[in-house]
């Protein structure tokens, strides 16, 4: 598949007309080849018409049908073969062994949502028998959930596959049964194009109406901004920066009928080091953490960005180790200039702030956007004192702060922002203080876990990738994982209505064999 620089509009490829862009290789800072066409307000708008008048013909469609698009998807996705895993590393200088596990998470998250709407029980079938002879009487009442409407979805910069044109913002509205417009991100415009393309064709083998899916190029303060703001869409889906994330719910809330925005924004990770685990392992700790830490150069929306522990030797002993592990580490190409440009600001205010001292630094050799690491630490009435130590440093920084007691670590543990995770890394011996942590860290993350590391987000039904602001606008959501699809529904209760006009998920001969709540009653499927 040749990559031509155009978009999807529909079943149609379009060349943008509002003037031309190319993709950046990270790792020799030189422009590539081919130009990409940006779309006009025309496009925006042709996009989100199309993604409206395909909305009731899609989502009434039977769930078999919407099975077999999600999984055609991830087929055609893999039928692209390696141009996609060669064009991918070249615009983000991610490694290929990288992309090729995401290119299996994301087919793979494809197939779960194919299994989620094969399932069902994502309608959420509920009903209650009316009851004439009570006082007052109750009329027939069922319940399903139906998708919101057309969904914009906007490509993240460090997964140009999961989270990407086909990932799990794409997968999950459409298995909602809602059509989705994709900005693609200008960090990856022939990744893009070549999944487009592959979602493209998978429509159309299918028989998918015209508009259930289309991919625009466009600089993201003008398209990006018209896409959220047109009246078809119904809700978005981003993963970036807190910035691009609040200048959208800014624009979603000013129209005249206001959206929801699903952005998942900035968090720093925070790993509690309670004293047991510290004595007992500190030096493989510290490992761990760095390989963390450094992993993907830092560009993960779970990297831990702090470490909080009780000072005293095993902490000393602990950033030993783990400045060590540092000096070890080589410098990693991020993936775009304004990324590596944002980083190396971001170190420089940071040691430059009072009471905060380096602890260790990677590798500074490296060409192209490569990237330092490096580990600061600080006192917890220095953290707490200091704003800027709770924004998030995209890319491999962190920061050690060390509490005088239980009393204070708990301080810090209330003063942190939402965050995505939580980690605690405690023995048996911890088992009180870790208790007393958890209340606290429930409040503030959308996944707590114990002695391991949050670079790691397993794609599955239990899985919640998201948490309170700022980590995300919606602490209520998720954006991986089989509950993700609940953003795009919304329930809409049936009163009396005449049998022959009830959808087939709430007649009583439940046709679709789901699991329902009949009056109460959880009823399993036949």
């Amino acid at each position: 598949m040749t990559i031509q620089g155009e978009m999807i509009i529909g079943r149609r490829v379009v060349r943008g007309s509002a003037g031309t862009t190319r993709a950046f290789n990270p790792a020799t800072r030189a422009q590539m080849e081919p130009e990409f066409g940006l779309a006009t307000e025309d496009d925006v708008a042709a996009a989100c018409n199309l993604a409206e008048q395909a909305f009731d013909t899609y989502r009434n469609l039977p769930l078999e049908l919407r099975a077999r698009f999600l999984e055609a998807i991830a087929d055609r996705i893999m039928d692209i073969g390696p141009a996609l895993i060669e064009r991918a590393s070249a615009e983000s200088g991610l490694p290929t062994a990288r992309l090729e596990g995401e290119r299996g998470r994301t087919c793979n998250q494809l197939r779960l949502f194919a299994k989620v709407v094969r399932d069902g029980n994502f309608l959420d079938a509920t009903l209650d028998s009316a009851l004439p002879q009570r006082t007052p009487p109750r009329s027939d009442l069922r319940m399903r959930k139906i998708p919101l409407g057309p969904v914009a979805v906007f490509g993240a910069s460090n997964f140009p596959l999961a989270f990407s044109v086909a990932g799990g913002d794409t997968a999950s509205a459409l298995a909602a049964g809602c059509p989705v417009v994709v900005k693609a991100h200008s960090a990856h415009l022939g990744t893009s194009e070549l999944v487009g393309k592959a979602v493209r064709q998978a429509a159309e083998d299918c028989g998918m109406p015209d508009g259930v899916f289309s991919m625009l190029i466009g600089e993201g303060r003008v398209a990006g901004q018209a896409l959220a703001a047109h009246p078809a869409i119904k809700a978005v889906g981003f993963t970036g920066s807190r910035q691009g994330g609040l200048a959208l719910v800014r624009t979603a809330n000013a129209r005249k009928e206001p959206i929801p925005v699903y952005a998942e924004m900035s968090s720093i990770n925070p790993v509690f080091m309670l004293p047991g685990a510290l004595a007992a392992g500190g030096a493989k700790l510290a490992g761990a953490f760095v390989d963390s830490l450094t992993m993907g150069v830092g560009q993960f929306c779970t990297n831990p960005g702090l470490v909080i522990a009780l000072a005293g030797a095993d902490l000393d002993a602990f950033s030993a180790s783990a400045a060590a592990a540092l000096a070890a580490k080589g410098a990693g190409t991020m993936l775009t200039a304004g990324i590596h440009q944002a980083y190396v600001d971001a170190v420089g205010r940071r040691s430059g702030i009072e009471g905060v001292q380096l602890v260790g630094q990677g590798s500074a050799e490296g060409t192209g956007c490569a990237a330092q690491a490096a580990l600061y630490a600080c006192d917890a009435a220095t953290y707490i004192a200091s704003p800027a130590l709770d924004e998030e440093i995209f890319g491999p920084a962190s920061l050690v702060i060390a509490c005088r007691d239980e009393a204070e670590m708990l301080a810090v543990a209330r003063h942190l922002e939402g965050q995505l995770t939580a980690t605690v890394h405690a023995t048996a011996a911890d088992r009180e203080l870790a208790g007393s942590l958890l209340p606290t860290l429930e409040r503030k993350a959308g996944r707590v876990l114990f002695n391991g590391f949050p670079t790691g987000v397993e794609v599955s039904h239990a899985m919640v990738h998201g948490g309170p602001f700022p980590a995300t606008s919606d602490s209520r959501s998720t954006s991986v994982g089989a509950t993700a699809i609940e953003r795009f529904l919304r329930p809409v209760c049936y009163q009396d209505v005449p049998p022959e006009l009830l959808p087939e998920s709430l007649r009583d001969d439940n046709p679709l064999g789901l699991a329902r709540m009949v009056d109460g009653t959880l009823q399993l499927a036949k």
